[in-house]
């Protein structure tokens, strides 16, 4: 029995690479545009409020990876998952809005945005294959989720290390998703590719957030 081969760059081409990246993009781009729309409406709620709209949103996902293949239902759910988590994401912002600034957002969103640019452009440029990081990079995922749930109960680690561990595992993700378009998929739709660059944008801009948000409050 053969395992399959995972298809090279070069055999996939670059017509249709282009094509799907620009989906992705696209369904993405709309995904961020209702979180940021969410986050600003429900400004006001409380982190409880919050938690349970991030847990509804991981539901959420469950429910998508049973209807992947319907993409109409697939990508209402993914919206639907983008507006649960802008309201996830509200008590967050608004905390760093309140202690240092309306800036702090735009700087972190302005340098995530510019962060995936250049990421997608490393992916896209570099015959490298990121997709050979896939294994490493789910097993950073898993021990950065395990040392976060450590950390709330034993306090061991400071919000800026961990900020800065979440930087570096979502960046190595990013470019394994990317590297995964560029290779036509790898089985995915365009969905499921957005979700994931999604995901890594929205960690990487929490991240930044807080970096941003707790050098200018030293200053």
């Amino acid at each position: 029995m053969f395992m399959q081969q995972r298809p090279t760059y070069a055999q996939v081409p670059a017509v249709s690479t282009a094509s799907l990246l620009g989906t992705v993009l696209g369904i993405t781009g709309i995904a961020f545009v209702v979180t940021a729309i969410a986050a600003y409406v429900f400004r006001g709620v409380s982190p409880t409020v919050g938690l349970v709209a991030m847990i509804a949103g991981f539901l959420l996902l469950f429910v998508m990876s049973a209807v992947r293949r319907n993409q109409q239902t697939a990508l209402l759910l993914f919206y639907a998952f983008a507006f649960l988590w802008g309201i996830g994401l509200a008590p967050t912002i608004s905390y760093y809005v309140a202690r240092v600034g309306p800036q702090v957002v735009f700087d972190a969103a302005a340098t995530t945005g510019l962060g995936m640019i250049v990421l997608g452009l490393v992916a896209y440029t570099f015959s490298f294959d990121w997709r050979r990081l896939s294994s490493l990079a789910f097993g950073l995922l898993i021990a950065l989720l395990i040392v976060g749930l450590v950390s709330i109960f034993f306090h061991f680690l400071q919000p800026g290390a961990y900020a800065w561990m979440t930087l570096g595992v979502f960046t190595v993700l990013t470019l394994v998703d990317f590297a995964r378009i560029r290779a036509g998929g790898d089985g995915l739709t365009a969905v499921d590719l957005a979700i994931s660059i999604y995901l890594d944008a929205i960690n990487i801009f929490v991240a930044l957030l807080q970096l941003i948000g707790m050098r200018r409050s030293d200053d």
